[in-house]
């Protein structure tokens, strides 16, 4: 009898703000194939027995390459196991679950997503910058900012994205921070725009620092900021100041 895949987001970092159904799974499960952001913490909730399969991506180096997790998640399914793919934040946004779940069901392999707490939204609001404000921003733009290495040429508009009104939250864009000042400032943004950089986010080491969008590359470099981190970019940040961290 095959088995069943379950794709659950582990959500932004701390391991208290997994979903209750996501919580309950991780104790049935036989195998957790498990990504690289993961909070370790959260597979203590693994029932003894279970099997932990680290996929995670590192920088460039990769535990497992995307089509071997793909050909992984079927195998076990088809061992008749109950499998979570544990993933950071949540499994759409991002994370390759879509990907995972195509190729899933072109197998023949029941599969079940278990939303979670995405980053994009939960880091910026426990740092005190809500991503939407009625007086600040009434709509909010999701990036990723590290995209496919094979694309000839980005599918992001960085111009278009400069001449909007809202907030803009950077996923995955510590590397690549220069490539989006300069796209964002050539495309008509003001240098002064206010940016928020946070690292760790959700977790007791989370770092904040305010900047602007003509100074993000150098304040990465000058507080050696190192992935996880968002990238946060409008006038929303300016709540800080008065909210301050929410965590």
């Amino acid at each position: 009898m095959t088995g069943t895949v379950y794709l659950v987001g582990s959500g932004p970092g701390n391991p208290e703000l997994i979903t209750v159904k996501g919580k309950e799974l991780l104790k049935k499960a036989d195998v957790v194939i498990y990504d690289a952001l993961i909070n370790q913490n959260i597979l203590k909730l693994c029932k003894p027995d279970a099997e932990l399969i680290d996929a995670g991506k590192r920088g460039n180096k990769h535990s497992m390459e995307q089509w071997e997790i793909n050909k992984l998640l079927i195998k076990k399914a088809e061992e008749g196991k109950t499998v979570i793919r544990l993933k950071g934040g949540d499994p759409f946004l991002f994370g390759r679950g879509a990907e995972e779940a195509e190729n899933l069901r072109r197998a023949g392999i029941e599969i079940h997503v278990v939303p979670g707490v995405s980053s994009s939204i939960a880091v910026p609001e426990l740092a005190g910058i809500p991503v939407t404000h009625r007086d600040y921003s009434s709509m909010v733009t999701f990036v990723t900012g590290h995209e496919r290495a094979d694309l000839i040429n980005g599918r992001i508009d960085w111009t278009t994205l400069a001449k909007g009104h809202g907030t803009i939250v950077v996923l995955m864009g510590l590397g690549n921070a220069d490539l989006i000042s300069k796209g964002l400032i050539s495309g008509g943004m003001s240098s002064e725009t206010a940016v928020a950089v946070i690292t760790n986010g959700s977790t007791h080491s989370q770092n904040t620092e305010i900047t602007t969008i003509s100074r993000l590359t150098e304040t990465i470099s000058e507080k050696m900021l190192k992935p996880p981190g968002i990238i946060v970019i409008g006038d929303v940040v300016c709540l800080r100041n008065i909210l301050g961290d929410l965590i």
